[in-house]
């Protein structure tokens, strides 16, 4: 027997956004694109260390109370990117302002990929947003690609800030 999935609606009220509100249509952590593999949840991305510990820090009342328990969080300053935060303990990120320059945010998404991610895994679903971040995960092949030819399977000591990136795109680079 099959059961319809209640759609839900979740209202997100922080610092880089209010007002906005959007449809949950699929169940959390299920019916993704068959394209769409990640090898980490958003919960354990934030346990790892991703982006330097600021990230996504005033968005706790928008996702599950346990994303957030074990994440590792910048304690001081909320703006101030601390990469012995990250898994790899080196800085892999950007800043939004060259995520926003190049066109990667999408005006639902103000944080860029990784709030897509977390409100794609909770069961938002917006197509042509979907099909355009799915194809942008893909493209992180080739940086798989680069660790693959030049490392060692398990030398995490190998390209640090290469595997910090790919791990911010939910690859599990500890594996490569």
């Amino acid at each position: 027997m099959t059961h319809a999935y209640t759609q839900k609606y979740v209202a997100v009220h922080d610092k880089m956004q209010k007002g906005y509100r959007y449809a949950l249509t699929e169940p959390a952590g299920k019916n993704f694109d068959a394209r769409f593999k990640p090898d980490l949840t958003p919960k354990q991305m934030l346990e790892l260390g991703v982006f330097g510990g600021v990230y996504m820090r005033d968005c706790t009342k928008e996702f599950p109370k346990d994303w957030f328990t074990k994440a590792k969080f910048q304690k001081k300053d909320l703006y101030t990117h601390d990469p012995v935060l990250n898994f790899f303990g080196v800085n892999a990120s950007q800043p939004l302002s060259v995520w926003k320059k190049k066109g990667w945010i999408y005006k639902d998404d103000p944080r860029g990929w990784f709030q897509w991610y977390c409100r794609y895994y909770m069961g938002r679903r917006i197509p042509d947003e979907d099909a355009r971040q799915i194809k942008r995960w893909m493209a992180m092949a080739r940086h798989i690609a680069q660790v693959k030819k030049n490392c060692r399977v398990g030398d995490l000591s190998c390209r640090p800030k290469q595997r910090q990136a790919i791990l911010h795109w939910a690859y599990d680079s500890r594996k490569l």
